[in-house]
């Protein structure tokens, strides 16, 4: 009852300071971040729409992370900028989702083969089930930054500066080789009204940034899978990570 409790108070503060943020964009007038806010508070309530819909409990270690995870994505990362003031922050939270996804794929199906009498799944295809489910979410998750990013004109996928590229577009002859550009020191974006100097290199807008998340999502959703599987091979040694594992409701007769 107790975590019951500290899991509805990590909710209920989390969603305040949304709300409020979003009061505040709207006076802003940035209506961009007013949406981001908007779309936080629909994603407070997937783990609730899982909950009812596939008759599952949430183990409140696990609903309160990805509560505490969204708002770290959305609110303190894209609005409060803290990807670009905190070093690794996009890092971490990409290899902490693929962590999370990875846990709630191996429970659903975990749960559908502990429930189901006509399926003996063994512990390495449970495993697999969990990392790919984790990898389509953050294949997906991508899809959704570039979405935005073209639609609504923000900056999710983020640019990184590189030296050198290696590409057949340079290729005046028009043959499939490439032109290797290296050493690059600077770079002129020019507009029909302005110059931009861009030092130290070249700008990558967003496949660099898009390849690495997918890179430490593959990691995070690896660690889970590895754990499950040791979970699923022995559950009574490996207790710990039963805090990550949702559960079959119980009937109310139960």
């Amino acid at each position: 009852m107790e975590t019951k409790k500290a899991e509805l108070l990590v909710y209920l503060i989390l969603r305040a300071l949304v709300i409020a943020c979003m009061v505040l964009q709207i006076v802003r007038g940035d209506l961009n971040n007013a949406f981001l806010c908007g779309f936080t508070l629909l994603l407070f309530t997937i783990p609730t729409f899982i909950e009812d819909k596939l008759k599952i409990e949430f183990p409140t270690a696990l609903e309160s992370t990805v509560y505490v995870f969204i708002f770290a994505a959305e609110i303190l990362g894209e609005i409060n900028n803290f990807y670009g003031i905190i070093p690794y922050w996009d890092t971490m939270l990409h290899t902490l989702n693929g962590f999370l996804c990875a846990g709630v794929g191996f429970s659903l199906i975990d749960l559908l083969n502990e429930n189901s009498e006509n399926l003996n799944l063994s512990p390495f295809f449970v495993a697999v089930v969990a990392f790919c489910f984790s990898m389509t979410v953050g294949v997906f998750w991508e899809f959704f930054e570039f979405g935005m990013d073209q639609f609504l004109n923000t900056d999710m996928q983020k640019d990184t500066l590189i030296s050198s590229v290696h590409t057949v577009y340079l290729n005046e002859s028009g043959e499939n080789k490439t032109v290797a550009v290296k050493d690059i020191n600077k770079t002129y974006i020019v507009t029909s009204g302005e110059v931009y100097d861009v030092d130290s290199g070249y700008i990558d807008i967003g496949l660099s940034d898009t390849m690495e998340d997918l890179f430490v999502n593959f990691e995070g959703a690896l660690w889970f899978s590895v754990i499950g599987f040791l979970h699923v091979q022995n559950r009574e040694r490996h207790k710990a990570i039963k805090g990550f594992i949702p559960k079959k409701k119980k009937d109310e007769g139960e």
